[in-house]
């Protein structure tokens, strides 16, 4: 039995880059080209709706980065990295990512990568690996800056300042920011990791608050305290929390 045509997404902010994989996929009659984006906000929701196969992602583009739409997409499609930066590939290899393509690449080395792509029809493994390695690099140079959210073929970007406090709510993180919440499926210890410590701290076991949103601390019980922020919201602090806070504030 005939396997169906493979369904691909191009995603590259360069147009002669784009030309590229089209016309080397264009001699591949098994394949057919579902979508051609240009930014990453563009890939997020073509791949939510169209829900490629493969994906030929770059990495280095404006507005999100090839590491952030990968998180985003979740498990939906199988990764091909493109760069121009080979650390990024060795740490792709490090992580078991499908493969990569380091630019520029000549028509061998893209069959070659087509090849493995085929070879994986069908093993969605290589996808944990993949957000492994975009989780990885959220937090390889430096806090992040911002929270990416998506909510179907929406992404909301937070600015790390303007987050008030983030919730653990069961396999989901609450993240709440000028008075209105988002879900984000993830680890608050993990989001933990990828924000500036000296701004965010865990006061609690289900609660990482923005020192910048405390009004004051009150006494709860013996043990326990509360911060009250600036829209008069009440956070629980735990004991531990407490005297964190207090090395930190003062």
């Amino acid at each position: 039995m005939m396997q169906a045509r493979m369904r691909v997404a191009i995603v590259d902010d360069e147009a002669l880059a784009r030309g590229v994989l089209r016309e080397y996929l264009a001699r591949h009659g098994d394949i057919e080209i579902v979508a051609e984006c240009a930014n990453g906000f563009e890939a997020v929701k073509a791949i939510a709706e169209l829900e490629p196969e493969l994906v030929f992602l770059d990495i280095q583009m404006p507005r999100l980065d090839g590491f952030e739409v990968a998180e985003l997409i979740g498990a939906k499609s199988r990764l091909i990295f493109v760069t121009a930066y080979d650390q990024y590939a060795l740490k792709a290899f490090e992580c078991h990512a499908l493969d990569y393509l380091l630019k520029p690449f000549s028509e061998q080395r893209f069959e070659q990568a087509l090849a493995h792509a085929r070879a994986h029809r069908g093993t969605p493994a290589a996808l944990n690996a993949v957000q492994t390695l975009a989780r990885e690099a959220a937090t390889r140079v430096a806090p992040l800056d911002r929270v990416l959210i998506r909510d179907g073929a929406k992404v909301h970007v937070i600015a790390s300042a303007r987050i008030d406090y983030i919730e653990a709510q069961d396999d989901y993180i609450s993240i709440r920011s000028e008075g209105k919440s988002y879900l984000k499926s993830q680890r608050l210890s993990e989001l933990e990791t990828q924000l500036d410590p000296a701004r965010f701290l865990r006061v609690h076991r289900s609660y990482l608050l923005n020192i910048d949103s405390i009004r004051r601390i009150e006494a709860a019980t013996k043990d326990s305290h509360v911060a009250i922020l600036r829209d008069d919201t009440r956070i629980p602090v735990s004991k531990a929390g407490y005297q964190k806070l207090k090395l930190l504030v003062g």
